[in-house]
């Protein structure tokens, strides 16, 4: 982190010096390995479990935390310095367990909250589909009353810690014939009659994070496991996305961050023509515009996430900036890395290779940068038009 004073609270700063001791003594180490060899990061989800981090959205009477977004993207963004794989694997528990949070009933909440909380067991979140991706609304999944069960139907693709996580909720219609009005979300656990995985994708990057097909085939469910109402489906998925793109932005600040430091230590050393590339101008600009853009994209994570957390309810178009921006960034300064590095950021003996592959990520999940400006977009039609 910058030498900003962001004016934290010593409990917040704890988090902060907590997950940066994680980061460099449990990720790092281990980072390349884990990108080698695609292995899930168990070892370290134990060691966040004990360190409590999972449960800091989490309100205390279900053994959480207590804390906000604000405190989450703390987390994440220093958990992301040392490998944005792990992190997303970390982050896709909250993911699942958001709709729970807000639209749970104090049954489900006692039941899957304090597992969720504690890291006993991971969350997951399935909402996108082979034909519904940014247009969330196209999904094809189904889930129909059948006596005191539901009976889901249908696939949903590219899911985060799919196969892994033993907690999911998934958005499905129920009314066909009321577009996104007619879809509703239920919380499904691995183990589930008629529910399982497909195989483990094979990715550019991210590649210690699990990514799975979830594959429902008549999966029967008890009734009470419907979150919210039935037709709450749709506002359920949007309002946990709000709710987590703050925390890509962070992520995206946490490589940023990363591959900076990467660079200046090596301009620092790397010698060039009788003297360390850092004295050269060209570079000191692309250093400079660098760590400019990652301080800017910080606290704009910062300032909308403590807007959430002051109970703000219009955060769609804040939410999307926070994700926006701190993701292109993360792109551009990882590809920056890799050019400062030269021949050298190309092999992967440096971390700022893996680095640009884990970055591409960012702009495309949990709604694409370009979904991003469209939400933003809209939003401002609507403030302009209403002052009319």
């Amino acid at each position: 982190m910058a030498n900003v004073n962001y004016f934290l609270t010593e409990e917040q700063q704890m988090i902060v010096d907590l997950a940066r001791q994680i980061a460099q003594e449990k990720i790092i180490p281990v980072r390349a390995k884990l990108d080698e060899t695609e292995e899930f990061p168990w070892d370290i989800m134990k060691d966040l479990a004990q360190a409590d981090l999972f449960g800091l959205y989490i309100p205390e009477e279900y053994g959480g935390l207590g804390g906000g977004c604000f405190e989450n993207c703390l987390a994440v963004e220093q958990l992301a310095y040392g490998c944005i794989a792990v992190t997303t694997t970390f982050a896709a528990s909250a993911l699942g367990g958001y709709p729970i949070v807000m639209y749970g009933s104090d049954e489900q909440k006692q039941k899957y909250l304090p597992d969720i909380a504690s890291g006993a067991r991971l969350a997951a979140f399935g909402l996108t589909e082979a034909g519904a991706g940014s247009d969330a609304a196209a999904i094809k999944t189904t889930a129909v009353e059948d006596g005191d069960y539901w009976v889901l139907n249908g696939t949903k693709q590219w899911i985060t810690s799919g196969g892994e996580a033993e907690i999911y909720t998934i958005i499905a219609l129920t009314d066909k014939n009321k577009g996104p009005r007619g879809a509703s979300a239920f919380i499904v656990e691995k183990g589930d009659e008629g529910f399982s995985f497909g195989k483990k994708e094979k990715k550019m990057g991210l590649r210690a994070s699990a990514t799975r097909e979830l594959v429902f085939n008549d999966c029967r469910i008890p009734k009470d496991r419907l979150l919210g109402r039935r037709g709450l489906g749709f506002i359920i998925a949007m309002k946990t996305l709000d709710l987590a793109r703050p925390g890509i932005g962070a992520i995206g600040v946490g490589l940023s961050q990363a591959a900076l430091d990467e660079s200046v230590i090596y301009a620092r050393q790397r010698v060039q023509f009788g003297q360390p590339i850092i004295s050269f101008q060209a570079i000191q600009h692309m250093l400079a515009d660098m760590a400019t853009q990652i301080e800017a994209a910080r606290a704009l994570v910062y300032a909308v996430a403590r807007t959430i957390d002051s109970g703000e309810k219009d955060i769609s178009k804040i939410s999307a900036m926070a994700k926006l921006f701190p993701t292109d960034i993360a792109m551009k300064v990882t590809t920056d890395a890799v050019q400062i590095l030269g021949g050298y950021g190309y092999m992967k003996e440096y971390p700022v290779e893996k680095m640009m592959r884990d970055a591409k990520i960012l702009q495309i999940y949990e709604g694409t940068n370009q979904i991003q400006r469209n939400v933003i977009g809209q939003a401002l039609n609507k403030e302009y038009a209403r002052r009319k």
